[in-house]
């Protein structure tokens, strides 16, 4: 039986129909439009709030602040790929099975390893009750940053020396290391920071761990929604997606049981289990992504949305994507903020004139819901940076 194909021009309809990028497609909740893209990279404060500004019908930053800091329906963890992600509450749970719990086990084992190596007596007990006098301050004070959080816990003072002897010796301090642990275990996240939106100067406040969910069932239930949001793709492309292994990669699609289908170029890929028919055309859609938008990385191979002439002009030295133009689907240009608030952009091609309208109408949708703030990726890529100067 021959496999159904799916051409380029669909891969690019369901883009964006499931990323929620075509207007008619947009979401009505902070929440829903994480669970468009299954998670919204975060490393990036601003980028959390722009990739849910471009899949929502309607709020502004506010919107997206009461999500992470009242509601809780979004939350940010430390999961795929070491890197820290923004997710509805309703799949943080699995995403925290499936990913989370092996990241936070091998962050303890290394911080131990250098308390151990630091030749101070210090172990697993007086990291336990560092941890628990931080929740205690947490407890006592409300929601905290680091540096108030050293200032009321002693041990969180304590510096360690990191490769002792060796010419690359340092003294650290362990508060840094302390917290990040506490919060990649979900027993603190991350609250309102000291500034704006864009900040990541975070306060913290005490929360209680997800709920346990049997890791393969959890990450079968990530390989769902995966699938849905990013199918046509490869084993290759859920293995670069999660940084799972490839036995674990497996394990979670034997469970999900995709189906084939064709690509134009001969290869063969994988789709949620009976999603092969046609995507609806949408209507003509333009969307400025910002930098890291998990849409720009979903899959290992991008070849579908982006030229790869244009990739050393978006992406930094780490392949980090900048901030990103799209039309239909397609990456046709980059754009940046500058001083003074303007929001400029420059096209890689010439995707015509109905286009460029497009954009331009994005682009003082996007400036009006910035506002006053100002936006300076953390990773910045050699369009944006000729764009600014």
């Amino acid at each position: 039986m021959s496999l159904p194909l799916v051409t380029t021009v669909e891969r690019r309809h369901r883009l964006g129909l499931r990323h929620r990028l075509a207007p008619s497609a947009r979401a009505e909740t902070v929440a829903a439009a994480a669970d468009s893209v299954v998670a919204l990279h975060a490393t990036d404060a601003a980028t959390v709030f722009l990739s849910a500004r471009a899949r929502l019908a309607e709020g502004g930053p506010d919107a997206i602040e009461r999500a992470l800091y009242e509601d809780v329906s979004l939350v940010r963890l430390l999961s795929m790929r070491n890197t820290l992600f923004a997710v509805s509450a309703e799949l943080a749970p699995h995403v925290d099975s499936s990913t989370a719990r092996a990241i936070a086990a091998k962050e303890r084992r290394s911080l131990l390893k250098h308390l151990d190596e630091d030749g101070q007596g210090l172990d697993a007990a007086w990291l336990a009750g560092a941890e628990a006098a931080a929740l205690d301050a947490l407890d006592a004070r409300g929601p905290s940053t680091g540096s108030q959080l050293s200032a009321a816990v002693p041990a969180l003072r304590q510096k360690i020396t990191i490769s002792r002897g060796k010419k690359y010796e340092t003294e650290q301090g362990v508060a840094t290391r302390v917290i990040r642990l506490l919060a990649a275990d979900g027993r603190i996240r991350r609250d309102r920071p000291r500034g704006s939106w864009t900040s990541s100067q975070y306060r913290w406040v005490h929360t209680e761990p997800w709920p346990a969910v049997p890791a393969a069932e959890a990450r079968a239930e990530i390989a769902r929604r995966w699938l849905r949001a990013y199918g046509p793709a490869t084993e290759a492309d859920l293995k670069w997606w999660t940084g799972w292994t490839l036995t674990d990669v497996r394990k979670a699609l034997a469970v999900v049981g995709p189906d084939q289908v064709r690509l134009e170029d001969g290869s063969t890929a994988l789709v949620s289990p009976g999603d092969t028919g046609p995507e609806p055309e949408p209507e003509p859609w333009a969307a400025l992504l910002p930098g890291l938008d998990p849409t720009g990385m979903g899959w290992a191979d991008r070849r579908f949305h982006l030229d790869p002439a244009h990739r050393s002009a978006l992406f930094d030295y780490a392949g980090n994507i900048g901030p990103t133009v799209w039309w239909n689907g397609e990456i046709v240009g980059g754009w940046a903020q500058r001083s003074d608030g303007e929001i400029v952009w420059r096209l890689l091609g010439s995707p015509g004139r109905a286009a460029e309208q497009a954009i331009t109408a994005e682009a003082a949708r996007l400036a009006a819901w910035v506002g006053e703030a100002r936006i300076t990726p953390r990773f910045r890529t050699p369009l944006e940076r000729e764009l600014v100067a």
